[in-house]
């Protein structure tokens, strides 16, 4: 009777120990991996690079194990084509990517378990968890990059939603798996947008309008200058001249020591619109043809400025010159 009752116990306490066992099942969570390039500086062409850091957890495992887990990103929204990352905004689509590496060489993907598959795969890590369930982690670092050479791309506020990162797991004893196989058991971080901000922007060269060599000003002399424009691609503009350092009111002249000539520019060959200045993007303040509208491509689009110089007593013989100053607003 005493040796049936100490069985009983013992077998009682064995099933009161695995119980416990299995009340420290082994789970993983892993954290968001939000990212944001910033303001993207489009015309210039470029690649941005930025990066993002998100934690692996698992814990249970009551007696110790190793956990196999398997770090996956998949295609995200909006999806373009099954190759790309797309950030959008709107209807338009700029392109990024994710890579495993700083050299942003090896695309950080995912083989299917729990996400979509895309590309090679992700990556794979292995955490050993304690005796008696404590949690181990590990920090890993996402590389982004939006891409270079996207200069037609539109302004705007561009986001790439997704999931990821999400996480397939499972324990181990001896060898470690590889990822080609589903473990079974995933898990997703929820909502990790990455943004970037497109504006609108110009860039502005000018080529000089030169009068040439002229020994009396007894007739018209004419000249023609060139600004050249790149603006964002949908981005209207306008380009407006000041009346240069030498003005006497709204007069421009060119300077040579005490002496002066005075000219005009215009926005017409046949020089009947004088160029003024303008505080608008999309129209002329002073007037129809007083400035130059425009609506960006993206690529350079030339402007000429049609000068003259009128008839007026010859100054004393000298280099003469003055200096404009051209604001385009968008």
């Amino acid at each position: 009777m005493v040796i049936g009752l100490k069985r009983t116990l013992l077998f009682a306490l064995l099933l009161q120990l695995a119980a416990a066992f299995s009340a420290h099942a082994q789970s993983c969570s892993v954290t968001s991996a939000s990212g944001n390039y910033g303001s993207v500086d489009i015309l210039a062409g470029g690649a941005v690079d930025t990066t993002s850091t998100f934690t692996v957890t698992c814990s249970g495992c009551a007696l110790g194990c190793t956990v196999n887990a398997c770090v996956q990103f998949n295609q995200g929204a909006p999806n373009s084509s099954s190759s790309v990352r797309s950030l959008g905004s709107g209807a338009n689509t700029a392109i990024h990517e994710l890579y495993s590496d700083s050299g942003r060489t090896q695309v950080w993907g995912s083989w299917g378990y729990g996400t979509t598959a895309y590309g090679s795969g992700g990556v794979s890590i292995n955490l050993n968890l304690p005796l008696l369930g404590g949690p181990a982690q590990q920090s890993l670092t996402v590389y982004g990059r939006f891409l270079a050479n996207q200069q037609a791309t539109i302004p705007g506020t561009y986001v790439w939603s997704t999931t990821s990162p999400v996480v397939a797991y499972a324990t181990y004893l001896l060898a470690s798996p590889n990822c080609s196989s589903n473990p079974g058991t995933t898990t997703n971080a929820g909502a990790s947008p990455w943004t970037a901000t497109i504006a609108g922007n110009c860039i502005v060269s000018t080529t000089p309008l030169n009068f040439g060599n002229a020994s009396l000003l007894t007739s018209n002399i004419d000249g023609v200058g060139t600004i050249s424009v790149k603006c964002t691609n949908t981005t209207p503009y306008s380009i407006s001249l000041d009346n240069g350092v030498n003005a006497s009111g709204s007069q421009r002249r060119m300077q040579a020591g005490a002496s002066f000539i005075t000219y005009n520019l215009y926005t017409d060959p046949a020089r009947t619109s004088a160029w003024t200045s303008t505080t608008s993007a999309t129209t002329c303040t002073s007037g129809a043809s007083t400035c130059v509208l425009g609506t960006g491509t993206a690529l350079t689009q030339n402007v000429s400025v049609y000068g003259r110089v009128p008839p007026q007593s010859s100054p004393p013989a000298g280099s003469y010159a003055d200096t404009i100053v051209v604001t385009v607003t968008f």
